[in-house]
């Protein structure tokens, strides 16, 4: 894909996200509309204040604790890209969404019920759960160096969540597995690089998601060609071979160059085209002309990143919503209102 298509593309991307006013629609390249509200709450005067009691938590939690941003991030994923954003991972239970393997190690949950427990207080039974995600992933997002961007309001909260519906793939994928799991969901080739480089530019991840392209790459026995050979050798010291049960499951930064800073850059597009990226998903993103030449472009522009972010972010936001009777508003994120 050549250079000026994706030089046509960001202006765009800014022009779509400064003409949202209300309808979903102004925000939607290519998904079908969904009945969301710019500023939902506050057109409703149902709890006016809603969005800046969510702003105000995130800010608190925030400052004390960075990771709440790359934390929030892979919640909402997790949700979005399951059952739509329904909020169904919020829900506990011996079976739940939270239970898969895929989501080992997902954070966060603390700050949604401190946010909900908030806005009962000041709003009973009106701020789904599923809003309250959205709106504190934008926000912590946000202070971490991403873009704000509209989040159109008004879902509701579902009704189950189990274990067995978690079709997320693994973290090992080829491009165009990954490319056509993003479609089934309603998003494009744009959205996934957008996606998975910004929100792998921050956080961390167990060992046992990316041993296998240090150490049985295909079951090959041997490490994925594609990492650079200090890389690897670095990788290793910090992911030694498991080979005992209830051995150490490390932690590694996604984003090395960021680490501990926790912030949302567009360094993790260069580490991909160093060959040097933690996750085999990131770095499958030179296998393909399209996923490569956006990563280019990424790595060199961090304003193309921060615009395309602000619009694939309010499009995964999009996806299956419930809205009506087609849910509820749960008096806790962790329980149906039906027990």
């Amino acid at each position: 894909m050549r250079r000026e298509k994706f030089e046509l593309i960001f202006p765009l991307l800014a022009l779509a996200l400064s003409l949202c006013t209300v309808d979903v629609d102004s925000a939607s390249s290519l998904q079908p509309p969904v009945k969301l509200v710019w500023h939902y709450y506050k057109l409703n005067n149902a709890c006016r204040e809603a969005e800046e009691y969510v702003r105000h938590q995130v800010k608190l939690f925030y400052d004390k604790d960075k990771t709440i941003a790359p934390k929030l991030l892979r919640l909402l994923y997790a949700d979005c890209f399951v059952n739509g954003c329904d909020a169904s991972i919020l829900l506990d239970g011996p079976n739940s969404e939270k239970t898969a393997p895929q989501n080992r190690g997902l954070g966060g949950f603390v700050i949604i019920d401190k946010i909900k427990t908030v806005l009962e207080a000041r709003c009973p039974g009106v701020v789904s759960c599923a809003d309250i995600l959205n709106l504190a992933t934008r926000d912590a997002a946000h202070l971490a160096g991403a873009p704000s961007y509209p989040v159109f309001t008004g879902r509701k909260d579902g009704f189950t969540s189990t274990a067995v519906s978690v079709d997320i793939p693994s973290p090992s994928i080829s491009v165009d597995a990954a490319l056509a799991y993003f479609k089934s969901k309603g998003l494009d080739v744009l959205d996934m690089v957008t996606l998975l480089g910004g929100g792998h530019s921050m956080g961390r991840t167990h060992c046992s998601f990316i041993e296998d392209r240090l150490y049985n790459f295909n079951n090959t026995g041997k490490p994925d060609p594609s990492i650079k050979a200090s890389f690897l050798s670095e990788m290793r010291k910090l992911c030694p071979p498991r080979l005992k049960k209830g051995q150490r499951d490390p932690l590694v930064f996604l984003n090395p160059s960021s680490g501990s800073t926790y912030r949302f850059t567009n360094s993790s597009y260069s580490r991909v085209l160093n060959n040097e990226a933690v996750l085999g998903v990131d770095q499958q993103l030179l296998f393909n002309d399209d996923t490569k030449q956006i990563t280019k472009e990424f790595a060199a522009g961090f304003e193309d990143l921060r615009r395309s972010f602000a619009l694939s972010m309010s499009r995964m936001g999009n996806i299956k919503v419930l809205t009506g009777k087609q849910g509820e508003i749960r008096k806790h994120c962790r329980f149906t209102n039906k027990k």
